[in-house]
């Protein structure tokens, strides 16, 4: 199930655990099928030797068990592996079809796949004939099978059209796969299963937009970035909420999690703990994995670019996407819509770490002469990366709506100079921003504010907050745990969380704030009914948000890892019912955060939307290079 929804490297190590365990007790030919699975994960994580050589030992287990079923397989992945890693030849497209052929007579799950490799190889030696034979084959899918096969036949299908010539075909087979991977995805019930069921999608996507660039299509690559990332957000997370299993386990977790936090501090032996942790997280991401999706809810609907436009209202829009590793740029304003090809992705990525390691040199208190000025460069070398010429698009009044690609979730955009004196939101996709302004807000205006432990400002922050909101929930010193918090969560209209929060980069679901019983994880926020209309996380990197690896794109040559959907606390709120968010991108400076905060809600307190009262607090904060980076380092999310 991992490898089906594309969890790569977790799948690796749980088929090397079940090889090892297997293997001292249940047989050749139960070892001989984990090692199979043990090569696909290899596969799917980029690690193309290591998979052919895992297949092949697999493949040579199943010969001399005389399973010709098993070692048709296995066999099919060595080819595989062989191809991503950027083997080519006549060689490779005569296994390439034997295998296809030996798999279609079988009927095994892996026949359409293998068809669609034959015909790729055969395109690639300009065999056109061939080439049209075999896509045709694996288009044969697109109607019949599995769910998760029909992607791939659609996908055949797109590619014999773009081999013609016939633009038209080609989009639409695009169009109609979208839909069979969003009827897949949409079986998988945990969200990071549905966020990595992606890998076809993320082809399909695109043909399309290299067609789009290559035509100069403004609008069209608008539509089809949306098309995408749209779907990511369209249904909510599908975790039991009220599975009392689930919820013990997650009990078990945060108790471990103190224990553990008290044992370091201690300097005591940790690697009982280390295992218990281990244990508990696999045992919950079991439990959430099985849970079954909804077939019929969240259907995929094409993006209206009209619709789109006029619900912008007075709002500018930059919406960024990668495509073959270059960022370009579409800016909305008005109904005019224009195309920018910006830059590399890797150069983009490599300024924006560079100004998060000064925003975070910053938050240590540290403060070098010259700090602001080496901010102001930065943000000038950022901007220049990230939307180069599009910014003369923004120059002017109004609001400016940032939706970046998931790799460039983690900006602080307030740094480029287009947008220090804008009000600016950022949105995971301009769909879930407009449905964002269409949230309805709670009858009753019910704040909750909750402040975690180790934080010496969360007390003075909370008490000053308190008296903006005197009937406000709070919950501190000792009263701010899980439970406690996720009660005053579900439905407020407003809620502040002071508390230290935790980036679990291997699986972002574990993300968490610290709470006075442990950490209350992004698995817990699928328990609640409904999110706070508006939240305020004054936390360390709790708008960080983790992208995962929907497969790999190998249309044009060598397989390459492509980042499509993110997870993470943020991106687990929107979909829950939360409109507004404000949060950070790197770990903040504690003593300034507070002064912050409270300027904050006095201004929305006044009236203003979350964009406009951190714009306010930002230009309050004087010539103090840590307050400045404080303030530069929280992003307004959604509306």
């Amino acid at each position: 199930m991992l490898l089906a929804a594309g969890l790569a490297a977790e799948a690796v190590t749980v088929a090397d655990d079940a090889v090892r365990r297997v293997g001292t007790g249940l047989g050749a030919s139960k070892v001989a099928e984990m090692m199979l699975a043990g090569a696909r994960a290899a596969l799917a994580a980029g690690r193309f030797t290591e998979a052919s050589r895992r297949a092949a030992a697999a493949r040579d287990l199943f010969r001399r068990q005389g399973r010709a079923w098993w070692q048709a397989r296995a066999a099919f992945v060595v080819t595989q592996s062989r191809y991503a890693a950027g083997e080519r030849g006549a060689r490779l497209f005569r296994q390439a079809v034997e295998l296809a052929q030996r798999l279609d007579a079988l009927r095994a799950e892996e026949a359409p796949a293998a068809h669609l490799l034959a015909g790729r190889v055969a395109a690639g030696l300009g065999r056109t004939a061939d080439a049209e034979r075999h896509l045709a084959s694996a288009a044969r899918f697109r109607h019949r099978g599995p769910t998760f096969g029909h992607a791939a036949g659609w996908l055949a299908q797109a590619l014999r059209a773009q081999g013609r010539g016939d633009t038209r075909a080609a989009l639409l087979a695009c169009r109609r796969g979208l839909v069979a991977a969003g009827e897949h995805q949409r079986t998988l019930g945990a969200p990071e299963l549905r966020a990595h069921a992606a890998a076809y999608g993320t082809e399909l996507v695109a043909i399309a937009l290299r067609h789009a660039v290559r035509r100069g299509d403004a609008r069209m690559l608008l539509r089809w970035t949306e098309r995408w990332r749209a779907s990511a957000l369209a249904v909510p997370p599908a975790l039991p909420p009220d599975d009392p299993e689930l919820v013990a386990e997650l009990g078990s977790l945060r108790a471990v999690v103190r224990r553990l936090e008290a044992a370091r501090a201690e300097g005591a032996p940790t690697a009982r703990l280390d295992h218990e942790r281990s244990l508990l997280e696999a045992s919950i991401r079991a439990r959430t994995r099985r849970a079954a999706g909804d077939p019929a809810g969240g259907g995929f609907a094409g993006t209206d670019l009209a619709a789109l436009l006029d619900g912008l209202g007075g709002h500018r829009l930059v919406e960024l996407t990668a495509v073959d590793g270059v960022l370009y740029a579409t800016t909305a304003v008005g109904r005019r819509v224009r195309m920018h090809e910006v830059g590399p992705v890797a150069g983009a990525e490599r300024e924006v770490e560079l100004a998060r390691f000064m925003l975070r040199r910053l938050a240590h208190g540290r403060a070098p002469r010259g700090a602001l000025d080496r901010l102001d460069r930065a943000g000038l070398a950022l901007q220049r990366a990230l939307i180069g010429p599009a910014a003369a698009d923004l120059a002017g009044d109004g609001p400016v709506v940032v939706v970046p690609p998931a790799q460039l979730h983690a900006v602080p955009w307030a740094l480029l100079p287009a947008l220090r004196g804008t009000p600016h939101g950022v949105a995971p996709s301009a769909a879930t921003w407009l449905r964002a302004g269409a949230v309805q807000a709670p009858r009753r205006h019910r704040v909750a504010l909750v402040g975690g432990p180790g934080l010496d400002a969360s007390a003075v922050e909370l008490k000053q907050l308190g008296a903006l909101y005197p009937d406000a929930v709070v919950l501190s010193d000792g009263a701010a745990t899980a439970a406690a918090t996720l009660a005053a969560l579900d439905g407020a209209w407003t809620a502040h969380i002071a508390a230290h929060g935790t980036f679990h980069s291997e699986n972002p679901l574990f993300s968490a704030l610290s709470l006075d019983d442990g950490p209350l994880m992004v698995h817990d926020l699928g328990r609640l009914r409904r999110a706070p209309l508006r939240l305020v996380l004054s936390s360390c990197e709790s708008g960080v948000a983790g992208t995962v690896t929907a497969g790999t794109v190998t249309t044009s040559g060598a397989a390459t890892p492509v980042v499509d959907e993110l997870l993470g606390m943020v991106t687990a709120l929107v979909p829950l019912g939360t409109a507004s968010i404000l949060a950070s991108v790197v770990p903040v400076h504690d003593g300034s955060t507070a002064p912050l905060m409270v300027a904050f809600h006095e201004r929305l307190r006044a009236g203003a939307q979350f964009a406009e009262a951190l714009l306010a607090v930002r230009a309050a904060g004087g010539g103090d290079p840590v307050a400045a980076a404080t303030a530069l380092s929280f992003l307004a999310l959604g509306r």
